[in-house]
């Protein structure tokens, strides 16, 4: 089914949806290396990216269910990682933390805690004691509200052959800080979409 951007009057289907979020991907998180494990699978095409229908939280819960099933039930060299794409709901900042509560609870129920955890990124995303024109915000702002599904082993083994992990949120502000309007405008363009 078409999702109708609201705030530019244009329909995209799916394929426009995950190829933006592909876009994405590749030229912020992998492009400025906000991520230093994305590279590797994104060359190994193991990485998911799914188009969520739903339009309530009950039906959001149950695909989000069905991808950490479906995870669960793929060898990992064949797919290591999912991006849920929500493009029809979650659209506010608020909104979205309060679905990753139910998250949270929801891997408790399962006893999934401490084998996946959940990357957040929205269009408005927001840290604490930041303000939402902060530029330190573009590190977690993507294209469409994402629960992103990483495997805690996956997160653990990057890890441990990574030197001064602890330094990557710092660099990550330093690289989208030095960002020019230009640039920000090629990387984001999403967000100039929100904001008109």
């Amino acid at each position: 089914m078409p999702v109708i951007n609201l705030s530019a009057n244009i329909i995209m289907d799916n394929n426009t949806i995950t190829t933006e979020t592909q876009q994405w991907l590749t030229d912020v998180i992998v492009g400025l290396n906000l991520c230093p494990f994305a590279k590797r699978v994104v060359l190994a095409d193991t990485i998911r990216l799914t188009v969520s229908e739903s339009m309530t939280a009950e039906q959001l819960l149950e695909e989000f269910v069905a991808e950490i099933e479906l995870l669960e039930n793929t060898d990992i060299e064949h797919l290591e990682t999912t991006l849920l794409i929500i493009p029809k709901m979650l659209a506010g900042f608020d909104e979205y933390n309060q679905f990753l509560d139910l998250i949270d609870e929801l891997l408790l129920q399962f006893n999934w805690q401490g084998i996946f955890q959940i990357a957040s990124f929205h269009p408005r995303y927001c840290f604490a004691g930041a303000n939402p024109d902060d530029r330190e915000n573009l590190t977690n702002q993507s294209p469409y509200p994402i629960l992103h599904i990483l495997r805690e082993h996956s997160v653990e083994k990057a890890i441990a052959h990574y030197p001064d992990v602890d330094t990557i949120p710092e660099q990550n502000i330093k690289r989208v800080e030095e960002l020019s309007n230009q640039q920000k405008q090629q990387l984001f363009p999403y967000l100039f979409v929100i904001d008109s």
